[in-house]
């Protein structure tokens, strides 16, 4: 099992799949760091060499944000948005959805699950 960033990488994937594993690498990303370690996609992970996993362990390393540097960043700018008391940082305090959705209905995931709320019944009319 190949380790990139401190990550396992799982070995029966192909390269170019078993990079995404990385948190901050997805599809474009992958195909560009592969490009420049000039490895190609369709290897499989347990048939890298040596040299081409120190490869893309340099590049990863030095020209993206990845993992734990990556998850602190975005911690870091959600905070600010809370502190300086912005509308998104608002809604990330609440909970809610920060980028404008609906929330009479939908948005469950970030709401959880349904309250029942005593009196919220249609009223019927008779005739």
């Amino acid at each position: 099992m190949a380790r990139i960033a401190g990550v396992d990488i799982p070995r029966d994937k192909r390269v170019e799949v078993g990079l995404r594993y990385i948190y901050g690498i997805g599809v474009t990303n992958s195909q560009h760091i592969l490009g420049q370690a000039k490895v190609s996609p369709d290897t499989r992970v347990r048939d890298l060499t040596e040299d081409e996993i120190s490869r893309l362990q340099r590049i990863i390393e030095h020209e993206y944000t990845v993992e734990g540097d990556l998850r602190r960043e975005v911690n870091g700018n959600v905070q600010r948005l809370i502190e300086i008391g912005s509308y998104r940082g608002m809604r990330h305090r609440r909970g809610l959805p920060s980028r404008g959705q609906r929330t009479r209905t939908n948005a469950r995931t970030k709401r959880g699950g349904r309250k029942t709320v005593a009196g919220r019944r249609r009223s019927v009319t008779k005739k």
